[in-house]
């Protein structure tokens, strides 16, 4: 699922590209994609767009007569700048929106359809979207151990939850765990003062460090490869090979279509997390540390 640094990237290509064109056509592929009946989505055709910004992980853009329209990529969903008329009949394109310049166009990989446009009238409306996530690089520490003990959890689940914090999905919490050195299932409850800012820190820099690789990649042009696995990723979706900093192999635990990555030796003091389904399995031969594996 794009996050925060994707987001971020797209949202530049496209005020760069949009803000200030009309919409000259909407070519909706699948009837699926479009989630509100009211304002219908013919309404915005020849509306001009007059803003690009993030709720989140939503794309929000702002046309005339106070409608807005909210994108929520998933898992699968990417944007695409072409040419304008540029063919949408591909089995993964969703939708086309036609401007002077160039055509948008909304795919999604994959036969799961999760990918959602909304067309929403008036700025009041757009409340419903926004989940109360902290904007960490806005925040301050005080701000961002307030948020992380107001619940307890395990520091991923905390992380990854878009009411406390916006816009960090599965790929950059295994990034940000990493660079802290913190197990991804020790409880919030159970972390210390100077635990609490070195995360804070690992967030920051990692969601920065992110944005401007990903902003550079770009170099002016439009985001096309977004992806969740990145070669220069330390762990996430890196099982099995060295970590960068101690060479140990990178551990998972899987659940639902979820993976955790982490470094049992750097986050874990060389302890393995019990995987839910191979753990038990194994059972008593489930290895408890790097060592007996």
């Amino acid at each position: 699922m794009p996050e925060l640094p994707d987001i971020v990237a797209y949202i530049e290509a496209l005020e760069a590209r949009l803000v200030g064109q009309p919409i000259v056509e909407i070519r909706l592929k699948t009837p699926f994609l479009l989630r509100t009946v009211d304002p219908p989505l013919g309404e915005l055709v020849g509306k001009t767009v007059r803003t690009v910004r993030r709720f989140g992980k939503r794309i929000v853009i702002g046309v005339d007569d106070d409608l807005f329209v909210v994108l929520h990529l998933m898992i699968a969903g990417r944007l695409h700048w072409k040419p304008r008329g540029a063919k949408a009949g591909g089995r993964a394109d969703l939708a086309a929106f036609d401007f002077p310049t160039g055509t948008l166009t909304l795919t999604e990989a994959g036969t799961k359809r999760r990918a959602s446009l909304y067309l929403v009238r008036g700025s009041a409306n757009l409340e419903e979207f926004k989940r109360g996530g902290l904007e960490v690089l806005d925040a301050t520490l005080e701000e961002f151990s307030e948020r992380l003990r107001s619940e307890n959890h395990t520091v991923k689940r905390s992380l990854t939850d878009p009411r406390l914090f916006s816009g960090i999905g599965n790929a950059y919490s295994d990034e940000i765990l990493h660079r802290a050195k913190l197990s991804p299932v020790k409880l919030t409850s159970r972390l210390s003062e100077e635990e609490i800012a070195t995360l804070f820190d690992a967030t920051r820099a990692i969601l920065t460090e992110w944005t401007d690789r990903l902003r550079a990649e770009s170099a002016g042009g439009f985001p096309e490869k977004v992806t969740a696995f990145r070669p220069e990723m330390a762990v996430h979706g890196k099982f099995g090979q060295p970590c960068p900093v101690c060479g140990s192999p990178v551990q998972r635990i899987r659940y639902a279509d979820n993976e955790t990555n982490y470094c049992a030796r750097c986050q874990n003091e060389g302890r393995l997390l019990a995987d839910r389904a191979l753990s038990r399995l194994l059972k008593q031969d489930w290895p408890r540390s790097l060592d007996e594996m």
